[in-house]
This record gives structure tokens, sequence and C-alpha cells, in this order.
């Protein structure tokens, strides 16, 4: 294989799928699966019109991957705005096309990248963003994972975890990125509880019920981002509220305690105060510590830190957030946030401020930038 010759043609091939039409993503994209096919079916040498070949199947692969994102967001269009209570519809072929990708020739970590690339519709970026970790590590990992299964029969699926792990991924996205997943997310949910008996399948969908009956209160008319605590929850869906604690409380009484159950547990308690006054942060700390003991994640670390300042005052709260990593996203805000209840404006609003300028997102950014406003102007008084 002349590795040479693929990569000097691959811009060259790049360029005639966008002037063909394709966005510069897409062709990318389409383009490096060509190239997987290349090494799967080039081992004797190269074809006699090595770049026509390219062009041939690029295009090919670009195209089917517009008909399947067409496929997609018809099946979205199709979900109702306020997803349906009660067992999943007859399951489709999406979510065949999850346990698919997740393929046992994968590392549950490529098999979830894959599966939000290639049939969740998500961007590299936001992938990336999902995993903490760089686009252009994100992308080698995708890359992987293509060349892995470039040849492989897929008549093994893969298991009920990694789907877990790629459905929670995409609600995440849909729920506070740029592509709204979230309803999406619900109806797979729903479907693979109906088609399993399995306790995390159930902790993950309560987690997103409950999760997504706030949602109509988490932003302003204007688009501001409303903070939890400052949310009208008369606003809440009480009905959402209501079949998530049943399927949480179901779940639970298996006693096989699992991270989806734990979250769930923890928006429950959230969703059960009438007011952000009335939270029972002591119960949110013990959850935690039952996630973190179950993931050890440093995202779960840092929303602790959150509830053990709000249970035990912020420098309690600052206390088990010395000990993680500063670049950890949302690591600033949570400091400035606690600095702010410890009665210091000075650091929190330089805080607040150096959170903005990492915000995942423009209401994430924008609310934190008020922050540092506010307060800045407090100081100049």
């Amino acid at each position: 294989m002349d590795e040479t010759l693929l990569r000097r043609l691959t811009p060259a091939v790049i360029g005639i799928l966008v002037r063909r039409g394709a966005d510069f993503a897409a062709a990318e994209d389409a383009v490096q699966d060509s190239l997987v096919e290349a090494v799967r079916v080039w081992p004797g040498g190269p074809p006699q019109d090595p770049k026509g070949w390219l062009v041939t199947v690029a295009w090919r692969k670009f195209l089917d991957a517009a008909r399947a994102d067409t496929s997609r967001r018809h099946r979205e269009v199709r979900v109702e705005v306020e997803p349906v209570p009660g067992p999943g519809e007859a399951v489709d072929d999406t979510l065949q096309l999850y346990f698919l990708c997740a393929h046992p020739s994968l590392t549950p970590a490529s098999a979830v990248a894959l599966t939000l690339r290639a049939v969740g519709g998500l961007t590299t970026r936001q992938i990336a963003q999902a995993y903490l970790v760089p686009e252009a590590t994100m992308a080698q990992r995708i890359s992987r994972a293509k060349r892995t299964i470039s040849g492989v029969r897929f008549n093994q699926p893969g298991d009920v975890a990694t789907v877990l792990r790629v459905l929670y991924l995409v609600f995440n996205e849909g729920y506070s990125g740029d592509v709204d997943l979230a309803d999406e997310a619900i109806r797979l949910t729903r479907q693979l509880a109906v088609k399993t008996y399995h306790e995390e399948v159930a902790g993950l969908l309560a987690l997103m019920l409950l999760h997504h009956a706030r949602r109509p209160a988490r932003t302003a008319p204007d688009g501001r981002l409303v903070p939890l605590a400052e949310q009208d929850r008369s606003l809440w869906n009480t009905r959402l509220i209501a079949e998530g604690v049943d399927v949480l409380q179901t779940a639970l009484t298996r006693d096989r305690l699992g991270e989806f159950q734990a979250q769930a547990a923890i928006a429950a308690l959230h969703a059960d105060a009438q007011t952000a006054e009335e939270t029972d942060w002591v119960q949110i700390v013990e959850w935690y510590d039952e996630l973190v003991r179950l993931t050890d994640s440093p995202v779960a670390h840092l929303n602790r830190a959150v509830a053990v300042g709000e249970a035990d005052g912020p420098r309690a709260g600052l206390a088990a957030l010395a000990g993680l990593d500063p670049a950890l996203p949302r690591h600033a805000a949570v400091a400035a946030y606690l600095h702010e209840r410890d009665g210091d404006p000075v650091t929190a609003a330089r805080l607040y401020a150096e959170a903005a300028r990492s915000a995942p997102s423009l209401p994430e950014r924008d609310h934190l930038t008020r922050q540092a406003a506010r307060l800045n102007a407090r100081l100049r008084r």
C-alpha cells in the first residue's frame, strides 16, 4: 500500500467533493472512509486510476452518510416535543445500529465515539468535548475505530453498557449542546427498556426523564441560561418527574446500584424540592459519594464539591475542590461560585471571567460573563 500516494491524493479528492456540493467536514469524513476502504482492497497495489477510484468511493460514502443523516432527522421529527410516557414503540433500525457499532472488536471508548459520529450525527468536536479530550485526539480515535472494523462482518452486536454510554452522551449533547437529540435519546432508551430487563437501562431512562422535566425552565425567553436554584419550578413537567421517580424506585429495588441510578437519585432529590432552599443537600452528598465510588469520575468529584459546599458550607466545598485538576472543564466556574459564597468577590469575579473564556457553549459563556460583570460592578461601588 502506497501511503504517500494516498496522502498526496487526499486534498485533491476532498476538493472535488466540495465542488460537487459536499461541505468540507462531510467531504473530509467521506474521503477518510474511502482511504480506509483503499487500505482494505488495494493490498496488491493501487488501481490504474487511483484518484478516480477514491473520488468514486468517497462520493458514494458521502451520499450514504447524507441519506443516513436525512433518515435520522426524519425520525427525530416524528418524535413529539414531549416524550410519550410508558413503553417505547416497536424497535426500529436505529437502536440496532447502536448495537452494531458497539462491536466487540472495538474498545468501549472507541465504540462510543464511532457510534456518536456515525449514527448520532455529532461532530468530532462535540464528541471530544463530551470526553474531555482535544478534538485531534478524538479524530484519531474515530479513525482508528473505522480502520479496526474495516472488512468486519457486523453480526456480533455490542453490549448494553456501551450502548447506554452512547445514549447518555447523545442525550447530554441534545440537552445542553448544539444539536437537539434529547428526545431521540429518550425514545431509544424507552425501546431498550422494553427489550431488556436491566437496572442500569432503567436508571438511565429515569435520569433522562428527570432532567428533561426541568428543561422548560432552563432558559429564559431571551435565551439566557437560568441556574437550577433560580428556575421557576412551576414550569417543571411533573408528569415526567413522577414517571422518572417511579422508574428509578423500581430499578433500586433490584439492589444492583450503577452510576446511572445514582445520578438519577440525585436528580430525583432536586426534583422533589419545592424550592431551592428545601433541597436535601446532605442526602445528595451521600449519593455523590456512591457515584464517586462507582466511577471515580472527575466530573462526579467536581459536582460533589458543589454539593458539599451547599451541605457543609463553602469552605468545605473549596476543600473538596482543592484536590481536583484545575484544567477540568467548569472547575473555574465551581471555584468562582464557592468563593463568592465564602465572601471573596474579587477572586470569584476573576474566576467567573476565566470560566467564561473556556465555556463549552454560548449560553454558558454569557451567563458566566454576566456573573463576573455583576461582581465587578459591586466592587466598584
